[in-house]
Protein backbone atom coordinates (compact mmCIF):
# COMPACT_ATOMS: atom_id res chain seq x y z
CA UNK A 1 0.00 0.00 0.00
CA UNK A 2 1.59 3.45 -1.35
CA UNK A 3 0.86 6.62 1.15
CA UNK A 4 -1.51 7.81 -1.21
CA UNK A 5 -3.98 3.98 -1.60
CA UNK A 6 -7.24 4.12 0.68
CA UNK A 7 -7.77 -0.14 1.44
CA UNK A 8 -11.04 -1.13 2.06
CA UNK A 9 -11.90 -4.80 3.11
CA UNK A 10 -14.40 -5.50 0.72
CA UNK A 11 -17.18 -8.25 1.65
CA UNK A 12 -17.66 -9.16 -1.76
CA UNK A 13 -14.01 -10.45 -2.13
CA UNK A 14 -13.87 -11.45 1.38
CA UNK A 15 -9.88 -9.38 1.36
CA UNK A 16 -8.51 -5.93 1.96
CA UNK A 17 -8.46 -3.99 -1.42
CA UNK A 18 -6.86 -0.57 -2.86
CA UNK A 19 -9.79 1.89 -3.61
CA UNK A 20 -10.18 2.92 -7.18
CA UNK A 21 -13.10 4.00 -8.09
CA UNK A 22 -15.34 4.14 -11.10
CA UNK A 23 -14.31 7.92 -11.93
CA UNK A 24 -10.96 9.38 -9.80
CA UNK A 25 -12.95 13.00 -10.41
CA UNK A 26 -16.55 11.20 -9.05
CA UNK A 27 -16.50 8.97 -6.08
CA UNK A 28 -19.98 7.70 -5.63
CA UNK A 29 -20.99 6.47 -2.08
CA UNK A 30 -25.12 4.88 -0.90
CA UNK A 31 -25.73 3.54 2.74
CA UNK A 32 -28.62 1.77 3.67
CA UNK A 33 -30.66 4.10 6.30
CA UNK A 34 -33.29 3.62 8.34
CA UNK A 35 -36.65 2.30 8.54
CA UNK A 36 -38.43 5.13 10.49
CA UNK A 37 -40.97 3.65 12.49
CA UNK A 38 -39.38 4.50 15.83
CA UNK A 39 -36.49 6.21 17.24
CA UNK A 40 -33.56 5.08 16.57
CA UNK A 41 -31.28 3.29 18.53
CA UNK A 42 -27.18 4.32 19.31
CA UNK A 43 -26.58 0.81 17.15
CA UNK A 44 -28.82 2.21 14.45
CA UNK A 45 -26.21 5.40 14.55
CA UNK A 46 -22.89 3.35 14.07
CA UNK A 47 -23.50 2.94 9.96
CA UNK A 48 -24.21 6.61 10.02
CA UNK A 49 -20.98 7.54 12.26
CA UNK A 50 -18.67 5.03 10.20
CA UNK A 51 -19.81 6.39 6.75
CA UNK A 52 -19.74 9.77 7.51
CA UNK A 53 -15.86 9.36 8.61
CA UNK A 54 -15.19 7.35 5.10
CA UNK A 55 -16.82 10.22 3.15
CA UNK A 56 -15.08 12.86 5.01
CA UNK A 57 -11.76 11.09 4.12
CA UNK A 58 -12.77 10.50 0.84
CA UNK A 59 -13.57 14.09 0.42
CA UNK A 60 -10.26 14.71 1.36
CA UNK A 61 -8.49 13.15 -1.14
CA UNK A 62 -11.06 12.74 -3.74
CA UNK A 63 -12.54 16.39 -5.86
CA UNK A 64 -16.06 15.06 -6.12
CA UNK A 65 -17.78 13.01 -3.88
CA UNK A 66 -21.83 11.81 -4.06
CA UNK A 67 -23.33 10.38 -1.02
CA UNK A 68 -26.48 9.26 -0.57
CA UNK A 69 -28.27 7.16 2.10
CA UNK A 70 -32.16 6.83 1.96
CA UNK A 71 -34.92 6.97 4.08
CA UNK A 72 -37.35 3.61 4.16
CA UNK A 73 -40.65 5.07 4.63
CA UNK A 74 -42.83 2.45 3.31
CA UNK A 75 -42.90 -1.07 5.28
CA UNK A 76 -45.10 -3.34 7.17
CA UNK A 77 -43.14 -1.98 10.36
CA UNK A 78 -44.77 1.35 9.97
CA UNK A 79 -48.02 -0.09 9.20
CA UNK A 80 -48.07 -1.84 12.06
CA UNK A 81 -46.54 1.27 14.15
CA UNK A 82 -49.32 3.41 12.73
CA UNK A 83 -52.10 1.17 13.20
CA UNK A 84 -51.15 0.52 16.69
CA UNK A 85 -50.85 4.59 17.34
CA UNK A 86 -54.03 5.51 15.79
CA UNK A 87 -51.92 7.56 13.01
CA UNK A 88 -51.47 8.41 9.42
CA UNK A 89 -48.71 6.07 8.25
CA UNK A 90 -46.68 9.67 5.88
CA UNK A 91 -47.35 11.18 9.29
CA UNK A 92 -45.56 8.97 11.47
CA UNK A 93 -43.08 7.96 8.91
CA UNK A 94 -42.43 12.12 8.52
CA UNK A 95 -42.14 12.40 12.95
CA UNK A 96 -39.58 9.70 12.85
CA UNK A 97 -37.55 10.82 10.03
CA UNK A 98 -37.09 14.28 11.19
CA UNK A 99 -35.99 12.30 14.34
CA UNK A 100 -33.59 10.79 13.15
CA UNK A 101 -31.74 13.41 11.22
CA UNK A 102 -31.79 15.23 14.30
CA UNK A 103 -30.05 12.26 16.43
CA UNK A 104 -27.70 11.64 13.82
CA UNK A 105 -26.99 15.64 13.39
CA UNK A 106 -26.44 15.69 17.16
CA UNK A 107 -23.64 13.08 16.67
CA UNK A 108 -21.53 15.20 14.59
CA UNK A 109 -22.74 13.39 11.01
CA UNK A 110 -22.48 15.77 8.33
CA UNK A 111 -25.98 15.41 5.79
CA UNK A 112 -25.63 12.95 2.84
CA UNK A 113 -25.55 15.24 -0.60
CA UNK A 114 -29.28 13.73 -0.97
CA UNK A 115 -31.49 11.58 1.70
CA UNK A 116 -34.34 10.19 -1.18
CA UNK A 117 -37.46 8.42 0.16
CA UNK A 118 -38.64 5.07 -0.91
CA UNK A 119 -42.02 6.70 -1.34
CA UNK A 120 -41.04 9.10 -3.27
CA UNK A 121 -39.61 6.62 -5.99
CA UNK A 122 -42.34 4.64 -7.07
CA UNK A 123 -42.38 5.29 -10.34
CA UNK A 124 -38.60 3.73 -11.17
CA UNK A 125 -39.14 0.86 -8.72
CA UNK A 126 -42.14 -0.01 -11.35
CA UNK A 127 -40.19 0.66 -14.06
CA UNK A 128 -37.35 -1.44 -12.78
CA UNK A 129 -39.86 -4.36 -11.91
CA UNK A 130 -41.17 -3.86 -15.32
CA UNK A 131 -37.36 -4.37 -16.93
CA UNK A 132 -36.84 -7.78 -14.13
CA UNK A 133 -40.06 -9.00 -15.56
CA UNK A 134 -39.20 -8.69 -19.56
CA UNK A 135 -35.75 -9.86 -19.33
CA UNK A 136 -36.98 -12.57 -17.37
CA UNK A 137 -35.62 -11.98 -14.08
CA UNK A 138 -38.96 -12.22 -12.47
CA UNK A 139 -43.01 -12.87 -12.50
CA UNK A 140 -46.23 -11.72 -11.37
CA UNK A 141 -47.97 -13.89 -9.80
CA UNK A 142 -51.28 -13.48 -7.36
CA UNK A 143 -51.32 -9.91 -7.45
CA UNK A 144 -47.18 -9.81 -6.53
CA UNK A 145 -44.33 -9.35 -8.62
CA UNK A 146 -41.54 -11.41 -7.43
CA UNK A 147 -37.41 -11.54 -8.34
CA UNK A 148 -37.17 -15.50 -9.46
CA UNK A 149 -33.42 -16.37 -8.02
CA UNK A 150 -32.50 -19.56 -9.86
CA UNK A 151 -32.08 -16.82 -12.91
CA UNK A 152 -29.48 -14.71 -11.66
CA UNK A 153 -26.18 -17.67 -11.88
CA UNK A 154 -24.30 -14.90 -9.42
CA UNK A 155 -26.83 -14.86 -6.52
CA UNK A 156 -25.28 -15.62 -3.31
CA UNK A 157 -21.88 -13.86 -4.39
CA UNK A 158 -22.14 -11.41 -1.81
CA UNK A 159 -22.88 -14.01 1.45
CA UNK A 160 -21.17 -16.50 0.04
CA UNK A 161 -23.72 -19.00 0.25
CA UNK A 162 -25.15 -21.16 -2.77
CA UNK A 163 -28.13 -21.93 -3.82
CA UNK A 164 -28.05 -25.32 -1.73
CA UNK A 165 -27.02 -23.68 1.01
CA UNK A 166 -29.71 -21.92 1.34
CA UNK A 167 -32.78 -23.03 3.61
CA UNK A 168 -36.00 -22.40 2.17
CA UNK A 169 -37.98 -20.54 3.93
CA UNK A 170 -35.31 -19.23 6.67
CA UNK A 171 -35.43 -15.42 5.71
CA UNK A 172 -37.97 -15.81 2.72
CA UNK A 173 -41.69 -16.77 2.99
CA UNK A 174 -42.51 -19.69 1.44
CA UNK A 175 -45.96 -19.22 -0.83
CA UNK A 176 -47.37 -20.78 -3.29
CA UNK A 177 -47.60 -18.36 -5.52
CA UNK A 178 -43.81 -18.34 -5.95
CA UNK A 179 -42.22 -20.71 -8.63
CA UNK A 180 -39.08 -20.98 -6.12
CA UNK A 181 -39.23 -21.03 -2.75
CA UNK A 182 -36.13 -19.02 -2.86
CA UNK A 183 -37.78 -16.18 -4.77
CA UNK A 184 -38.68 -12.70 -3.17
CA UNK A 185 -40.87 -10.14 -3.75
CA UNK A 186 -40.48 -6.94 -5.51
CA UNK A 187 -44.27 -5.64 -5.33
CA UNK A 188 -47.22 -7.08 -3.14
CA UNK A 189 -50.89 -6.39 -3.03
CA UNK A 190 -52.22 -3.78 -0.39
CA UNK A 191 -55.29 -3.97 1.84
CA UNK A 192 -57.82 -0.91 1.56
CA UNK A 193 -56.34 0.37 4.75
CA UNK A 194 -52.57 0.11 3.51
CA UNK A 195 -50.43 2.23 1.46
CA UNK A 196 -50.41 1.76 -1.94
CA UNK A 197 -50.11 2.90 -5.57
CA UNK A 198 -51.28 1.50 -8.82
CA UNK A 199 -49.05 -0.53 -11.09
CA UNK A 200 -49.72 -3.43 -13.49
CA UNK A 201 -50.03 -5.65 -11.30
CA UNK A 202 -52.60 -4.28 -9.24
CA UNK A 203 -52.56 -1.34 -6.04
CA UNK A 204 -49.78 -2.29 -4.10
CA UNK A 205 -46.70 -1.46 -2.53
CA UNK A 206 -42.60 -2.04 -2.87
CA UNK A 207 -40.43 -5.04 -1.32
CA UNK A 208 -38.04 -3.55 0.48
CA UNK A 209 -35.04 -4.67 -1.22
CA UNK A 210 -36.11 -3.15 -4.56
CA UNK A 211 -36.46 0.53 -3.35
CA UNK A 212 -32.62 0.92 -2.82
CA UNK A 213 -32.03 -0.77 -6.46
CA UNK A 214 -33.99 1.47 -7.73
CA UNK A 215 -32.85 5.04 -5.63
CA UNK A 216 -28.90 4.09 -6.42
CA UNK A 217 -29.85 4.11 -10.00
CA UNK A 218 -31.60 7.58 -10.40
CA UNK A 219 -28.99 9.45 -7.67
CA UNK A 220 -25.93 7.49 -8.91
CA UNK A 221 -26.62 5.34 -12.24
CA UNK A 222 -25.98 1.79 -12.52
CA UNK A 223 -23.05 1.19 -10.96
CA UNK A 224 -21.35 2.62 -7.81
CA UNK A 225 -18.09 2.80 -5.99
CA UNK A 226 -18.82 1.75 -2.31
CA UNK A 227 -22.38 0.62 -0.93
CA UNK A 228 -22.31 0.73 3.23
CA UNK A 229 -25.17 -0.68 5.54
CA UNK A 230 -24.38 -3.15 8.90
CA UNK A 231 -23.22 -6.47 8.27
CA UNK A 232 -26.88 -7.86 9.19
CA UNK A 233 -27.84 -6.43 5.85
CA UNK A 234 -25.59 -8.59 3.93
CA UNK A 235 -28.03 -11.57 3.61
CA UNK A 236 -30.75 -11.19 2.12
CA UNK A 237 -30.96 -7.37 1.89
CA UNK A 238 -27.60 -6.21 0.11
CA UNK A 239 -27.63 -10.02 -1.73
CA UNK A 240 -31.22 -9.17 -3.25
CA UNK A 241 -30.39 -5.82 -3.74
CA UNK A 242 -27.47 -6.70 -5.87
CA UNK A 243 -28.74 -9.70 -7.96
CA UNK A 244 -32.09 -7.11 -8.88
CA UNK A 245 -29.56 -4.01 -10.26
CA UNK A 246 -27.18 -6.89 -11.81
CA UNK A 247 -29.60 -8.06 -13.59
CA UNK A 248 -31.74 -4.98 -14.57
CA UNK A 249 -28.89 -3.53 -15.76
CA UNK A 250 -28.04 -6.26 -18.43
CA UNK A 251 -25.23 -7.77 -16.30
CA UNK A 252 -22.96 -4.79 -15.40
CA UNK A 253 -21.13 -4.30 -11.75
CA UNK A 254 -23.36 -3.07 -9.27
CA UNK A 255 -20.80 -2.04 -6.32
CA UNK A 256 -17.41 -2.19 -6.57
CA UNK A 257 -16.90 -2.59 -2.89
CA UNK A 258 -19.06 -3.70 0.05
CA UNK A 259 -18.44 -2.41 3.38
CA UNK A 260 -20.19 -3.25 5.86
CA UNK A 261 -20.26 -2.03 9.70
CA UNK A 262 -20.52 -4.90 12.79
CA UNK A 263 -23.16 -4.47 15.33
CA UNK A 264 -23.61 -2.77 18.71
CA UNK A 265 -24.05 -5.47 21.66
CA UNK A 266 -25.25 -5.32 25.33
CA UNK A 267 -23.35 -7.92 26.92
CA UNK A 268 -23.71 -10.97 24.43
CA UNK A 269 -27.05 -10.27 22.75
CA UNK A 270 -26.94 -7.63 19.52
CA UNK A 271 -28.71 -4.10 20.18
CA UNK A 272 -31.77 -4.41 18.42
CA UNK A 273 -35.39 -3.29 18.43
CA UNK A 274 -37.49 -6.59 17.93
CA UNK A 275 -35.21 -7.42 21.47
CA UNK A 276 -35.97 -4.94 23.37
CA UNK A 277 -32.49 -3.94 24.51
CA UNK A 278 -32.42 -0.82 22.83
CA UNK A 279 -30.68 2.93 23.93
CA UNK A 280 -31.83 5.15 21.80
CA UNK A 281 -29.52 8.42 21.47
CA UNK A 282 -32.44 10.84 22.84
CA UNK A 283 -32.16 9.07 26.14
CA UNK A 284 -28.29 8.58 26.42
CA UNK A 285 -27.68 12.30 25.34
CA UNK A 286 -29.54 12.90 28.59
CA UNK A 287 -26.10 11.88 30.24
CA UNK A 288 -23.67 11.78 28.03
CA UNK A 289 -22.26 14.73 25.11
CA UNK A 290 -22.98 13.81 21.62
CA UNK A 291 -19.19 14.26 21.41
CA UNK A 292 -18.57 11.24 24.21
CA UNK A 293 -21.06 9.07 21.70
CA UNK A 294 -19.11 9.48 18.69
CA UNK A 295 -15.73 9.09 20.64
CA UNK A 296 -17.13 5.64 21.61
CA UNK A 297 -18.68 4.76 18.89
CA UNK A 298 -15.06 5.09 16.46
CA UNK A 299 -13.24 3.49 19.81
CA UNK A 300 -13.92 -0.20 17.89
CA UNK A 301 -12.55 -1.06 14.16
CA UNK A 302 -15.70 -0.42 12.40
CA UNK A 303 -16.05 -4.10 10.97
CA UNK A 304 -15.80 -6.01 14.35
CA UNK A 305 -18.95 -5.91 16.43
CA UNK A 306 -18.42 -3.81 19.20
CA UNK A 307 -19.89 -3.82 23.48
CA UNK A 308 -21.65 -0.48 24.62
CA UNK A 309 -21.00 -0.42 28.35
CA UNK A 310 -20.73 2.41 30.95
CA UNK A 311 -16.56 1.55 31.22
CA UNK A 312 -16.98 2.21 27.24
CA UNK A 313 -18.29 6.08 28.02
CA UNK A 314 -16.17 6.43 30.51
CA UNK A 315 -13.23 5.75 28.45
CA UNK A 316 -14.10 7.87 26.09
CA UNK A 317 -14.97 10.85 27.94
CA UNK A 318 -12.02 10.36 29.72
CA UNK A 319 -10.07 10.38 26.26
CA UNK A 320 -11.81 13.62 24.76
CA UNK A 321 -10.89 15.06 28.13
CA UNK A 322 -7.45 14.38 27.68
CA UNK A 323 -7.77 16.06 24.15
CA UNK A 324 -9.03 19.31 25.03
CA UNK A 325 -6.90 19.31 28.05
CA UNK A 326 -3.75 19.77 25.39
CA UNK A 327 -5.74 22.22 23.29
CA UNK A 328 -7.03 24.26 27.00
CA UNK A 329 -2.78 24.02 28.07
CA UNK A 330 -1.67 25.18 25.30
CA UNK A 331 -4.56 28.14 24.85
CA UNK A 332 -4.81 26.53 21.43
CA UNK A 333 -9.00 25.96 21.16
CA UNK A 334 -10.00 27.62 18.25
CA UNK A 335 -11.93 25.17 16.26
CA UNK A 336 -11.43 25.20 12.69
CA UNK A 337 -14.97 26.51 10.75
CA UNK A 338 -15.77 24.94 7.64
CA UNK A 339 -14.07 27.82 5.87
CA UNK A 340 -10.52 27.01 7.36
CA UNK A 341 -11.07 22.87 6.48
CA UNK A 342 -11.27 24.06 2.31
CA UNK A 343 -8.27 26.02 2.71
CA UNK A 344 -6.39 22.91 4.26
CA UNK A 345 -4.55 21.04 1.69
CA UNK A 346 -3.98 17.19 2.27
CA UNK A 347 -0.23 17.86 3.62
CA UNK A 348 -1.57 19.77 6.50
CA UNK A 349 -3.80 17.01 7.76
CA UNK A 350 -1.80 15.04 9.97
CA UNK A 351 0.03 11.31 8.53
CA UNK A 352 -0.27 8.84 11.01
CA UNK A 353 -4.10 10.24 11.28
CA UNK A 354 -4.29 10.06 7.49
CA UNK A 355 -2.70 6.91 6.82
CA UNK A 356 -4.98 4.71 9.81
CA UNK A 357 -8.19 6.06 8.21
CA UNK A 358 -6.88 4.99 4.42
CA UNK A 359 -5.77 1.48 6.01
CA UNK A 360 -9.98 -0.02 5.90
CA UNK A 361 -11.22 3.05 8.29
CA UNK A 362 -8.82 1.86 11.36
CA UNK A 363 -10.35 4.47 13.89
CA UNK A 364 -8.91 2.89 17.24
CA UNK A 365 -5.76 3.77 14.80
CA UNK A 366 -6.78 7.04 14.51
CA UNK A 367 -7.49 8.09 17.88
CA UNK A 368 -3.96 6.75 19.01
CA UNK A 369 -2.75 9.11 16.68
CA UNK A 370 -4.74 11.81 18.07
CA UNK A 371 -3.29 11.32 21.14
CA UNK A 372 0.20 11.42 20.04
CA UNK A 373 -0.76 14.57 18.64
CA UNK A 374 -1.74 16.11 21.78
CA UNK A 375 1.40 15.07 23.44
CA UNK A 376 3.65 16.97 20.64
CA UNK A 377 1.16 19.87 21.22
CA UNK A 378 2.30 19.76 25.13
CA UNK A 379 5.95 19.44 24.37
CA UNK A 380 5.82 22.24 21.54
CA UNK A 381 8.13 24.82 22.40
CA UNK A 382 7.08 27.95 21.20
CA UNK A 383 4.00 29.33 19.19
CA UNK A 384 5.07 28.42 15.71
CA UNK A 385 5.58 24.36 16.73
CA UNK A 386 2.38 25.32 19.01
CA UNK A 387 0.32 26.65 16.56
CA UNK A 388 1.02 23.92 13.70
CA UNK A 389 0.69 21.26 16.61
CA UNK A 390 -2.65 22.74 17.52
CA UNK A 391 -3.75 22.94 13.97
CA UNK A 392 -2.49 19.22 12.48
CA UNK A 393 -4.76 17.96 15.88
CA UNK A 394 -7.61 19.61 14.82
CA UNK A 395 -7.72 19.03 10.94
CA UNK A 396 -7.49 15.13 12.36
CA UNK A 397 -10.62 15.99 14.62
CA UNK A 398 -12.29 17.46 11.85
CA UNK A 399 -11.51 13.89 9.74
CA UNK A 400 -13.09 12.00 13.08
CA UNK A 401 -15.81 14.28 13.90
CA UNK A 402 -14.20 15.40 17.03
CA UNK A 403 -12.81 18.49 18.34
CA UNK A 404 -15.10 21.17 17.59
CA UNK A 405 -15.75 23.14 19.91
CA UNK A 406 -13.69 25.31 21.50
CA UNK A 407 -11.55 23.75 24.83
CA UNK A 408 -12.57 26.21 27.47
CA UNK A 409 -16.54 25.42 26.71
CA UNK A 410 -16.08 21.89 26.99
CA UNK A 411 -14.77 22.40 30.16
CA UNK A 412 -16.84 25.36 31.67
CA UNK A 413 -20.11 24.05 29.50
CA UNK A 414 -19.66 20.50 31.00
CA UNK A 415 -21.51 17.51 30.35
CA UNK A 416 -25.09 16.39 30.41
CA UNK A 417 -24.86 13.96 33.24
CA UNK A 418 -22.44 16.60 35.74
CA UNK A 419 -23.29 17.64 38.65
CA UNK A 420 -22.58 20.39 38.62
CA UNK A 421 -25.23 22.93 39.00
CA UNK A 422 -23.50 26.28 40.08
CA UNK A 423 -24.09 29.23 37.72
CA UNK A 424 -20.65 30.67 36.10
CA UNK A 425 -20.34 33.78 37.26
CA UNK A 426 -21.02 32.12 41.20
CA UNK A 427 -18.03 30.18 40.62
CA UNK A 428 -15.61 33.19 39.11
CA UNK A 429 -17.10 35.16 42.26
CA UNK A 430 -15.64 32.45 44.68
CA UNK A 431 -12.74 32.18 42.92
CA UNK A 432 -11.91 35.38 43.56
CA UNK A 433 -13.20 35.15 47.44
CA UNK A 434 -10.50 32.53 47.23
CA UNK A 435 -7.76 34.42 45.82
CA UNK A 436 -8.02 37.07 48.42
CA UNK A 437 -8.47 34.50 51.46
CA UNK A 438 -4.77 32.91 49.86
CA UNK A 439 -3.60 36.67 49.72
CA UNK A 440 -4.59 37.33 53.29
CA UNK A 441 -2.97 33.64 54.24
CA UNK A 442 -6.54 32.30 55.05
CA UNK A 443 -5.52 29.23 53.46
CA UNK A 444 -8.16 26.97 55.88
CA UNK A 445 -11.17 29.84 54.13
CA UNK A 446 -9.35 29.31 50.69
CA UNK A 447 -9.89 25.61 51.04
CA UNK A 448 -13.13 25.54 52.32
CA UNK A 449 -13.90 27.25 49.13
CA UNK A 450 -12.33 24.68 46.85
CA UNK A 451 -13.79 21.66 48.88
CA UNK A 452 -17.42 23.80 48.15
CA UNK A 453 -16.81 24.24 44.69
CA UNK A 454 -15.67 20.41 44.58
CA UNK A 455 -18.73 19.27 46.33
CA UNK A 456 -20.84 20.79 43.74
CA UNK A 457 -18.97 19.56 40.78
CA UNK A 458 -16.84 21.97 39.64
CA UNK A 459 -12.89 21.36 40.15
CA UNK A 460 -10.39 23.82 40.00
CA UNK A 461 -6.74 23.59 38.40
CA UNK A 462 -3.84 26.61 39.44
CA UNK A 463 -1.41 27.43 37.06
CA UNK A 464 1.47 30.27 37.01
CA UNK A 465 -1.21 31.92 34.96
CA UNK A 466 -3.94 31.90 37.57
CA UNK A 467 -6.98 29.85 38.72
CA UNK A 468 -9.45 28.22 35.95
CA UNK A 469 -12.32 25.59 36.31
CA UNK A 470 -14.11 22.56 34.67
CA UNK A 471 -17.24 20.69 35.42
CA UNK A 472 -16.52 17.08 36.56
Amino acid sequence: MSHADIVFHNTLSGTKQVFVPNDPDHVTIYVCGPTVYNLIHIGNARPAVVFDVLTRLLRLRYPRVSYVSNITDIDDKINAAAAENGEDITTLAERFTLAYQEDVAALGVLPPDVMPRATHHITEIISMIETLIEQGHAYASAGHALFHVPSDPEYGSLAKRSLEDMIDGARVEVADYKKDPKDFVLWKPSRDDQPGWESPWGRGRPGWHIECSAMVKKHLGDTIDIHGGGSDLTFPHHENEAAQSRCANHGKGYVKYWLHNGMLNLGTEKMSKSLGNVLTIRKLLDTYSSEVLRYALLSGQYRSSLTWSDDLLAQARASLDSLYQSLRDTAAHSALTSNDMQALALEDYPTDVVAALSDDLNTPKALAAMHDLAAQLRRAENNTARDHAARRLLAGGWLLGLLYQPAEDYFTQGQPGDDASLAAADIESMIEQRKAARANGDYAGADRIRDELLNAGIELEDSREGTRWRKI
